[in-house]
């Protein structure tokens, strides 16, 4: 993999070829796991304006290590954690439209490309920089649905598994050999839970959202050079709260 990387956020209707180019890597992943449907593997997202997009790739952007995908609930279309769950535990329903009202959304779709497996490059990575832009897009709270091995991600980031919906915060998806577990992140302002090395690296990616800097993966004596390219255009911090629309209605 190359020493030098870029890791840059956008509007999904904003970059069509780089979300096709995140489709196909991850739909490639997912089967090579031998996972052939989950709610977040689809491209209808695409075409979305309330999704917005991580990616880790090349400088030149021909090649994609990995990344992540914020879905903000708009009101008008489920989040892919209430598509995936929603038949076995309803009350997630209730639970995204309660912290909708002051904006939340979904960090999915994360993946890496096996080239770059074991390096948080496109994982670990992603989560965090979802997480700095949350808070650009306006957003309070975060749900996420993860595989066993994230699940310590989203903890390091300041998630606490959800215990209010599954078998305590588990669901057996996308298949019934599988283990999935319902996360939430409710403090995107302060991220008071999160790790403290987690957290400053967040907050400094808030307050210079356009930066290069080496980064060492946690779990390997490696660094990588990381060109970041967070600050999102034609942003409005009160898009996604719905109980904003609804009193100007």
């Amino acid at each position: 993999m190359e020493k030098e990387i870029r890791i840059r956020a956008f509007r999904a209707t904003d970059d069509y070829n780089t979300c096709l180019k995140f489709y196909e890597g991850h739909k490639k992943v997912l089967e090579h796991h031998g996972i052939y449907k989950v709610t977040s593997s689809g491209k209808e997202w695409i075409t979305s304006n309330s999704v917005f997009v991580v990616v880790v790739e090349t400088m030149d952007g021909s090649k994609l290590y990995g990344g992540a995908r914020l879905h903000c609930a708009d009101g008008k279309m489920q989040l892919p954690i209430e598509e995936a769950t929603g038949t076995m535990d309803r009350t997630i329903h209730n639970y995204v439209n309660m912290y909708a009202q002051n904006g939340t959304g979904e960090l999915c779709g994360l993946w890496n490309s096996i080239e770059v497996a074991g390096l948080g490059v496109g994982s670990l990575f992603p989560s965090k920089v979802s997480v700095v832009i949350a808070k650009q897009i306006g957003l309070s709270t975060l749900f996420s649905l993860c595989s066993p091995a994230t699940v310590r991600f989203n903890k390091w980031i300041g998630s606490r598994i959800f215990t209010e919906v599954g078998n305590n915060g588990t669901f057996y998806y996308p298949k019934l050999d599988l283990l999935a577990t319902a996360v939430f992140l409710e403090d995107v302002e302060t991220l008071s839970t999160a790790h403290q090395r987690e957290r400053h690296k967040m907050m400094n990616l808030r307050q210079c959202p356009e930066q290069s800097t080496y980064e060492k993966s946690p779990f390997k004596n490696v660094f990588i050079k990381v060109n970041y390219e967070l600050t999102l255009k034609n942003i409005n911090a009160e898009e996604f709260k719905l109980s904003h629309k609804l009193a100007a209605c």
